[in-house]
């Protein structure tokens, strides 16, 4: 029975061989245990210990676990063994009683023809035990050949070199993929087993796997008599065999193009969607006006194509021609690219005959009205519209007639690109229009660089606007009769009056 002042035991994974293949968890568990106990045999070396000699320090107690000088044939191996077993197990429940906890390195994986089984089963029920896996020895084959154990629906059976080779040839032809242990002076049968089930030219020899002694070749070439016991026999997937030979006698297809107009949001990262992201990521261009691609984090495995804001139907078409010719094209756009941006014009030219192959998508983008809506309250929280003021692709008195009625049928309104360098009388001449219809204290959010590193949100009264205050980087929210500000959020109910 477990006591409060007793001691752990950890068994403790280290891989097939390499150092740099110890986990995290084993590397500090090792070097903080007080007693650290591993398996060698008559000579003291031990290939547990030696991988894990860099976590190993001076001050630990080492119980070297020395196995008996007999083999799995002798007729009182199994005896033997358990003796020994009891023995071990005694020794380290005397520094578990003391209060010390134990680590028992293990090569491998502790539960994967482990030797620190023997001490988990006499132990376990006694003492607080924890076990830390490892790379396995197959893993570690399977990894320096390159070559996967199983694919799609196969199954993969592992087995020990100790088998009687009929039973060995037996289980061999009846699996897709098979890892075969213990070889060494079981060589011998193991390749006779292979030979009888038909797997003998599929067969891989490994030996010491990921140390810097492994050695890899076809197993049907091996010399018996340079076999250890630490290595073992592979049959790969076959199915990976196949598809990579047909890949690899296949003419490439021809690749298929296409453009993505992607919103980015208003601003950063975590303002994209997962599915905006995922579209980036498997461009092989970017397209966009630079100050938005600069949002994009440079991939070298891509090209970029910067231009500047007013060319729009050029970008476009430059995007169809490399779609056509093969390329996956991202044409970025802020905010979301069917509001005032990307996507009417990439759709416009798209439309033309010799587009006509060119697949064309769009992918949606959290909106700068969103977003400065969000940052004050819920002014867009009933009817709205979405205004620009840009008179550079449509005439003034287009855009002072629909905000005119917008204003009389009491919508909020959300207007974009209200201002710019060139741009120096609209908001002023859309404050008068607005006070045509609006009260004077009409709260008006406004917003500029939201989710950028210049942030700012304030509300004013519609007779307060300050048109010097805005610029291109800034979007205005004007709310309706309805809109109610308590002094920190702005919001418009969802009914209205009767």
């Amino acid at each position: 029975m477990t006591t409060v002042d007793s001691g752990s035991l950890y068994g403790v994974g280290l891989g097939p061989g390499d150092p740099e293949l110890v986990t995290v968890k084993a590397a500090r568990i090792v070097a903080a245990a007080p007693v650290v106990a591993y398996h060698s045999a008559r000579h003291g070396r031990s290939i547990a210990r030696t991988i894990a000699a860099p976590y190993l320090r001076p001050e630990q107690i080492e119980e070297a676990l020395v196995y008996p000088v007999t083999t799995e044939d002798t007729p009182d191996y199994r005896a033997v063994i358990e003796e020994h077993y009891d023995a071990w197990a005694a020794r380290l429940a005397a520094h578990l009683d003391a209060g010390r906890d134990v680590v028992v390195l293990c090569e491998g994986d502790p539960l994967f023809y482990g030797s620190y089984m023997h001490m988990h089963k006499r132990l376990s029920q006694r003492y607080r035990t924890s076990v830390v896996p490892g790379v396995t020895s197959v893993s570690g084959a399977s990894a320096v050949l390159g070559r996967p154990l199983v694919e799609r629906d196969e199954v993969l059976t592992v087995l020990p070199g100790t088998l009687p080779p009929d039973e060995l040839a037996a289980r061999l032809a009846a699996t897709d993929s098979a890892a075969i242990l213990k070889l060494g002076r079981t060589f011998g049968n193991v390749r006779s087993a292979l030979e009888q089930a038909g797997r003998l030219q599929d067969a891989w020899y490994v030996e010491r796997a990921t140390t810097g002694g492994q050695r890899t070749a076809p197993l049907a070439g091996v010399d018996p008599s340079t076999v250890p016991y630490f290595s073992l026999a592979l049959l790969p997937s076959k199915v990976h065999d196949e598809t990579a030979a047909a890949l690899a006698a296949a003419p490439p297809s021809p690749a298929a193009g296409e453009v993505v107009v992607v919103g980015l949001g208003p601003a950063g990262r975590d303002w994209l969607t997962p599915q905006a992201q995922a579209a980036l990521a498997a461009a092989d261009d970017l397209v966009g006006y630079k100050p938005y691609l600069d949002r994009v984090p440079v991939n070298p495995r891509q090209r970029r194509h910067a231009s500047d804001n007013r060319v729009e139907e050029e970008r476009a078409e430059f995007a169809l021609s490399l779609a056509k010719n093969g390329r996956r094209v991202a044409v970025v756009s802020s905010g979301d690219p069917g509001v005032f941006a990307m996507a009417a014009a990439v759709l416009e030219v798209a439309a033309e005959p010799r587009w006509k192959d060119v697949p064309v998508r769009v992918l949606p983008g959290l909106t700068a009205a969103q977003a400065v809506a969000s940052r004050a309250g819920a002014p867009l929280g009933h009817d709205f519209c979405v205004l620009s003021l840009s008179d550079r692709l449509k005439p003034w008195d287009v855009i002072a007639s629909r905000l005119s009625a917008a204003a009389a049928a009491d919508l909020v309104i959300a207007i974009y690109n209200p201002g710019s360098r060139s741009r120096t009388w609209q908001v002023e001449a859309a404050k008068e229009l607005l006070l045509q219809h609006r009260a004077a204290d009409t709260p008006v959010v406004i917003g500029r660089d939201v989710g950028g590193p210049e942030e700012s949100v304030r509300v004013v009264d519609l007779a307060a606007l300050e048109p010097s205050e805005v610029d291109m980087r800034t979007l205005l929210i004007i709310g309706s009769s309805q809109t109610r500000h308590d002094g920190t959020r702005v919001w418009t109910p969802r009914r209205y009056p009767g």
